[in-house]
Protein backbone atom coordinates (compact mmCIF):
# COMPACT_ATOMS: atom_id res chain seq x y z
CA UNK A 1 0.00 0.00 0.00
CA UNK A 2 1.37 3.72 -0.85
CA UNK A 3 0.16 6.28 1.66
CA UNK A 4 -3.07 6.08 4.02
CA UNK A 5 -3.99 4.32 6.40
CA UNK A 6 -1.82 0.84 6.81
CA UNK A 7 -2.54 -0.84 10.27
CA UNK A 8 -6.07 -1.94 11.37
CA UNK A 9 -6.78 -2.69 15.07
CA UNK A 10 -10.37 -4.16 15.68
CA UNK A 11 -11.87 -5.24 19.18
CA UNK A 12 -13.15 -8.59 19.31
CA UNK A 13 -17.14 -8.85 21.74
CA UNK A 14 -19.29 -6.35 20.40
CA UNK A 15 -17.56 -5.38 17.34
CA UNK A 16 -16.68 -8.49 15.35
CA UNK A 17 -18.08 -10.78 17.19
CA UNK A 18 -22.03 -11.29 17.62
CA UNK A 19 -23.82 -11.47 20.76
CA UNK A 20 -23.26 -15.79 20.61
CA UNK A 21 -19.38 -15.18 20.06
CA UNK A 22 -19.63 -15.83 16.38
CA UNK A 23 -17.81 -13.72 13.49
CA UNK A 24 -19.61 -12.23 11.43
CA UNK A 25 -19.23 -13.72 8.15
CA UNK A 26 -19.57 -10.44 6.35
CA UNK A 27 -16.93 -9.06 8.59
CA UNK A 28 -14.55 -12.16 8.20
CA UNK A 29 -14.69 -11.25 4.99
CA UNK A 30 -13.72 -7.60 4.92
CA UNK A 31 -10.90 -8.25 6.72
CA UNK A 32 -9.80 -10.83 4.09
CA UNK A 33 -9.83 -8.46 1.74
CA UNK A 34 -7.77 -6.06 3.74
CA UNK A 35 -4.87 -8.42 4.60
CA UNK A 36 -5.16 -9.27 0.89
CA UNK A 37 -4.72 -5.27 -0.06
CA UNK A 38 -1.37 -5.22 2.19
CA UNK A 39 -3.39 -4.12 5.27
CA UNK A 40 -1.40 -4.96 8.49
CA UNK A 41 -4.33 -6.41 11.05
CA UNK A 42 -4.38 -6.76 14.41
CA UNK A 43 -6.91 -7.98 17.16
CA UNK A 44 -7.05 -5.90 20.28
CA UNK A 45 -9.40 -7.90 22.74
CA UNK A 46 -9.93 -8.35 26.32
CA UNK A 47 -9.86 -12.27 26.01
CA UNK A 48 -6.74 -14.22 26.88
CA UNK A 49 -5.15 -15.77 24.16
CA UNK A 50 -6.42 -18.92 24.10
CA UNK A 51 -10.08 -17.07 24.11
CA UNK A 52 -8.69 -15.62 20.73
CA UNK A 53 -6.91 -17.97 18.94
CA UNK A 54 -9.35 -19.57 16.79
CA UNK A 55 -10.42 -15.99 15.81
CA UNK A 56 -7.53 -15.24 14.51
CA UNK A 57 -7.71 -18.41 12.52
CA UNK A 58 -10.73 -17.92 10.87
CA UNK A 59 -9.38 -13.69 9.94
CA UNK A 60 -6.21 -15.14 8.44
CA UNK A 61 -4.55 -12.51 11.38
CA UNK A 62 -0.69 -13.84 11.85
CA UNK A 63 1.32 -11.13 13.17
CA UNK A 64 0.36 -9.74 16.70
CA UNK A 65 -2.59 -9.79 19.15
CA UNK A 66 -3.37 -7.54 22.05
CA UNK A 67 -4.85 -9.69 24.69
CA UNK A 68 -6.37 -8.58 28.05
CA UNK A 69 -6.45 -5.06 27.29
CA UNK A 70 -2.79 -5.35 26.52
CA UNK A 71 -1.97 -7.19 29.62
CA UNK A 72 -0.53 -9.45 27.11
CA UNK A 73 0.51 -9.56 23.59
CA UNK A 74 1.06 -12.81 21.44
CA UNK A 75 2.41 -13.91 17.83
CA UNK A 76 -0.09 -14.97 16.16
CA UNK A 77 1.69 -16.91 13.63
CA UNK A 78 3.80 -19.28 16.44
CA UNK A 79 1.62 -17.88 19.40
CA UNK A 80 5.07 -17.02 21.23
CA UNK A 81 4.76 -14.19 23.64
CA UNK A 82 6.02 -10.85 22.84
CA UNK A 83 4.69 -9.09 25.97
CA UNK A 84 3.15 -9.92 29.31
CA UNK A 85 2.78 -7.39 31.90
CA UNK A 86 1.53 -9.19 35.13
CA UNK A 87 0.49 -8.78 38.85
CA UNK A 88 3.05 -10.18 41.29
CA UNK A 89 4.42 -9.95 44.37
CA UNK A 90 2.65 -7.49 47.26
CA UNK A 91 0.19 -6.27 44.58
CA UNK A 92 -1.11 -9.85 43.98
CA UNK A 93 -0.77 -10.78 47.23
CA UNK A 94 -3.28 -7.91 48.71
CA UNK A 95 -6.15 -8.33 45.97
CA UNK A 96 -6.17 -12.55 46.30
CA UNK A 97 -6.10 -12.01 50.51
CA UNK A 98 -8.63 -8.59 49.61
CA UNK A 99 -10.60 -10.88 47.46
CA UNK A 100 -10.62 -14.17 50.21
CA UNK A 101 -12.45 -11.91 52.79
CA UNK A 102 -15.41 -11.21 50.71
CA UNK A 103 -18.16 -12.96 49.29
CA UNK A 104 -17.70 -12.27 45.71
CA UNK A 105 -17.00 -14.97 43.06
CA UNK A 106 -13.42 -14.91 42.18
CA UNK A 107 -11.22 -15.89 38.74
CA UNK A 108 -7.63 -15.96 38.28
CA UNK A 109 -6.26 -15.30 35.05
CA UNK A 110 -2.46 -16.98 34.40
CA UNK A 111 -1.01 -19.13 32.07
CA UNK A 112 -3.34 -18.35 29.27
CA UNK A 113 -5.54 -19.65 31.60
CA UNK A 114 -9.05 -19.28 34.26
CA UNK A 115 -8.80 -20.43 37.62
CA UNK A 116 -11.82 -20.58 39.92
CA UNK A 117 -13.91 -23.06 42.67
CA UNK A 118 -17.51 -23.50 43.44
CA UNK A 119 -18.28 -19.92 43.98
CA UNK A 120 -17.57 -19.31 40.71
CA UNK A 121 -19.66 -22.09 38.71
CA UNK A 122 -22.81 -19.46 37.93
CA UNK A 123 -20.48 -17.28 36.16
CA UNK A 124 -18.61 -20.26 33.94
CA UNK A 125 -20.42 -19.50 31.16
CA UNK A 126 -19.72 -15.32 31.33
CA UNK A 127 -15.88 -16.18 32.04
CA UNK A 128 -16.06 -18.60 29.25
CA UNK A 129 -16.08 -15.83 26.40
CA UNK A 130 -12.30 -14.74 27.92
CA UNK A 131 -10.91 -17.82 27.84
CA UNK A 132 -11.70 -21.97 27.45
CA UNK A 133 -8.94 -22.73 28.96
CA UNK A 134 -10.96 -23.09 32.51
CA UNK A 135 -9.76 -24.66 35.24
CA UNK A 136 -11.63 -25.79 38.72
CA UNK A 137 -9.96 -25.96 42.25
CA UNK A 138 -11.26 -26.48 46.05
CA UNK A 139 -9.97 -22.89 47.06
CA UNK A 140 -9.74 -20.65 43.81
CA UNK A 141 -7.75 -18.72 46.44
CA UNK A 142 -5.46 -21.57 46.88
CA UNK A 143 -4.89 -22.18 43.04
CA UNK A 144 -1.43 -23.09 41.45
CA UNK A 145 -2.34 -19.84 39.06
CA UNK A 146 -1.78 -17.69 41.79
CA UNK A 147 2.15 -18.81 41.66
CA UNK A 148 2.66 -18.29 37.71
CA UNK A 149 6.13 -17.23 37.63
CA UNK A 150 5.25 -14.28 35.24
CA UNK A 151 2.50 -12.60 37.23
CA UNK A 152 -1.24 -12.59 37.32
CA UNK A 153 -2.98 -11.74 33.88
CA UNK A 154 -6.20 -10.22 35.59
CA UNK A 155 -8.45 -10.81 38.05
CA UNK A 156 -12.53 -10.97 37.53
CA UNK A 157 -14.94 -11.34 40.49
CA UNK A 158 -18.38 -10.98 40.30
CA UNK A 159 -21.05 -10.11 42.93
CA UNK A 160 -23.55 -7.45 43.55
CA UNK A 161 -22.78 -3.80 42.80
CA UNK A 162 -21.99 -2.89 46.68
CA UNK A 163 -19.66 -5.56 47.05
CA UNK A 164 -17.94 -4.49 44.03
CA UNK A 165 -17.81 -0.99 44.23
CA UNK A 166 -16.34 -1.77 48.42
CA UNK A 167 -13.51 -3.80 46.93
CA UNK A 168 -12.88 -1.89 43.88
CA UNK A 169 -12.86 1.15 45.71
CA UNK A 170 -10.54 -0.67 48.47
CA UNK A 171 -8.24 -1.94 45.86
CA UNK A 172 -7.77 1.62 44.43
CA UNK A 173 -7.29 2.94 47.53
CA UNK A 174 -4.57 0.90 48.58
CA UNK A 175 -2.52 0.21 45.50
CA UNK A 176 -2.87 3.55 43.36
CA UNK A 177 0.27 3.03 42.00
CA UNK A 178 0.25 -0.86 41.08
CA UNK A 179 -3.34 -1.80 39.72
CA UNK A 180 -5.80 -0.86 37.60
CA UNK A 181 -9.25 -1.33 38.64
CA UNK A 182 -12.58 -1.57 36.37
CA UNK A 183 -16.08 -2.09 37.71
CA UNK A 184 -19.06 -2.58 35.76
CA UNK A 185 -22.35 -3.75 35.18
CA UNK A 186 -22.68 -7.15 32.98
CA UNK A 187 -24.41 -6.57 30.03
CA UNK A 188 -25.58 -9.55 28.12
CA UNK A 189 -26.56 -12.98 28.80
CA UNK A 190 -27.75 -14.78 32.07
CA UNK A 191 -25.70 -12.95 33.65
CA UNK A 192 -27.37 -9.84 32.90
CA UNK A 193 -27.45 -6.95 35.41
CA UNK A 194 -24.66 -8.64 37.73
CA UNK A 195 -21.42 -6.21 38.60
CA UNK A 196 -17.71 -7.34 37.43
CA UNK A 197 -14.49 -6.21 38.61
CA UNK A 198 -11.39 -6.72 36.40
CA UNK A 199 -8.37 -6.07 38.36
CA UNK A 200 -4.48 -6.04 35.98
CA UNK A 201 -1.51 -4.67 36.50
CA UNK A 202 -0.99 -0.73 36.07
CA UNK A 203 0.60 0.16 32.59
CA UNK A 204 -0.96 -1.37 29.76
CA UNK A 205 -4.10 -0.68 28.35
CA UNK A 206 -5.53 -1.59 24.73
CA UNK A 207 -3.76 1.67 23.82
CA UNK A 208 -0.03 0.61 24.74
CA UNK A 209 -0.70 -2.67 23.19
CA UNK A 210 -1.99 -0.94 19.54
CA UNK A 211 1.54 1.55 20.09
CA UNK A 212 3.47 -1.81 20.39
CA UNK A 213 2.06 -3.31 17.72
CA UNK A 214 2.19 -0.34 15.63
CA UNK A 215 5.92 -0.12 16.52
CA UNK A 216 6.98 -3.79 15.40
CA UNK A 217 5.38 -3.41 12.29
CA UNK A 218 6.64 -0.32 11.42
CA UNK A 219 3.31 1.87 10.95
CA UNK A 220 2.90 5.21 12.30
CA UNK A 221 -0.32 5.82 14.77
CA UNK A 222 -1.54 8.15 12.31
CA UNK A 223 -1.88 5.47 9.96
CA UNK A 224 -3.77 3.26 12.55
CA UNK A 225 -7.25 2.76 12.43
CA UNK A 226 -9.29 1.12 15.15
CA UNK A 227 -12.93 -0.43 15.91
CA UNK A 228 -14.63 -1.13 19.18
CA UNK A 229 -17.42 -0.65 21.18
CA UNK A 230 -16.73 -0.14 24.88
CA UNK A 231 -14.67 1.87 27.32
CA UNK A 232 -11.50 -0.25 27.70
CA UNK A 233 -11.32 0.41 23.78
CA UNK A 234 -11.15 4.16 24.56
CA UNK A 235 -7.47 4.15 24.98
CA UNK A 236 -6.58 2.54 21.73
CA UNK A 237 -9.19 5.54 19.92
CA UNK A 238 -6.93 7.99 21.80
CA UNK A 239 -3.83 6.96 20.41
CA UNK A 240 -4.72 5.56 16.56
CA UNK A 241 -5.26 8.26 13.49
CA UNK A 242 -8.49 7.13 13.16
CA UNK A 243 -11.41 5.53 15.16
CA UNK A 244 -14.54 3.48 14.63
CA UNK A 245 -17.34 2.56 17.22
CA UNK A 246 -20.18 0.12 16.69
CA UNK A 247 -23.72 1.81 16.79
CA UNK A 248 -24.46 0.42 20.41
CA UNK A 249 -21.52 1.59 21.73
CA UNK A 250 -22.03 4.25 24.75
CA UNK A 251 -22.12 7.36 24.29
CA UNK A 252 -19.34 8.38 26.32
CA UNK A 253 -17.34 5.81 23.75
CA UNK A 254 -18.34 7.43 20.62
CA UNK A 255 -18.14 10.99 21.85
CA UNK A 256 -13.77 9.61 21.95
CA UNK A 257 -14.25 8.09 18.68
CA UNK A 258 -13.48 9.91 15.20
CA UNK A 259 -16.08 8.32 13.67
CA UNK A 260 -19.53 6.26 14.73
CA UNK A 261 -20.74 3.01 12.56
CA UNK A 262 -24.78 2.92 12.22
CA UNK A 263 -24.02 -1.07 12.10
CA UNK A 264 -24.55 -3.01 15.65
CA UNK A 265 -23.13 -5.98 17.08
CA UNK A 266 -26.37 -7.86 16.82
CA UNK A 267 -26.33 -7.08 12.68
CA UNK A 268 -22.64 -7.06 12.00
CA UNK A 269 -20.93 -5.27 9.43
CA UNK A 270 -19.58 -2.04 11.42
CA UNK A 271 -15.74 -3.81 10.89
CA UNK A 272 -16.68 -4.31 6.96
CA UNK A 273 -17.87 -0.24 6.95
CA UNK A 274 -14.94 0.20 8.31
CA UNK A 275 -12.29 -1.19 6.54
CA UNK A 276 -14.26 0.28 3.14
CA UNK A 277 -14.68 4.17 4.76
CA UNK A 278 -10.93 4.10 6.33
CA UNK A 279 -9.16 2.16 3.88
CA UNK A 280 -11.20 2.20 0.66
CA UNK A 281 -11.47 -1.21 -0.05
CA UNK A 282 -14.65 -2.52 -1.37
CA UNK A 283 -15.64 -5.91 0.96
CA UNK A 284 -18.92 -6.61 -1.09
Amino acid sequence: MNGGPRLLAVDLDGTLLDPHGRPHAVDVRAVHCALAAGVSVCIVTGRLYSGTRAIADVLGVRGAVGCADGSHVVQAWDHATLLHHGMRGNAATVVRDRLARSAVATFVFAKDAIGHDAAGMPYVDYVATWSRDIRIARDVFGHDLWLAEDGITAVVALGTHDQIAEIASDLARVLPEAVAVAAFAVRRGINAGTWAMVVRALGTTKGTAVRFIAGREGVSLEDTVSVGDWVNDIPMFEVTGRSFAMGQAPEEVKARATDTLPNTVERGGGVALAIERAFGIRTD
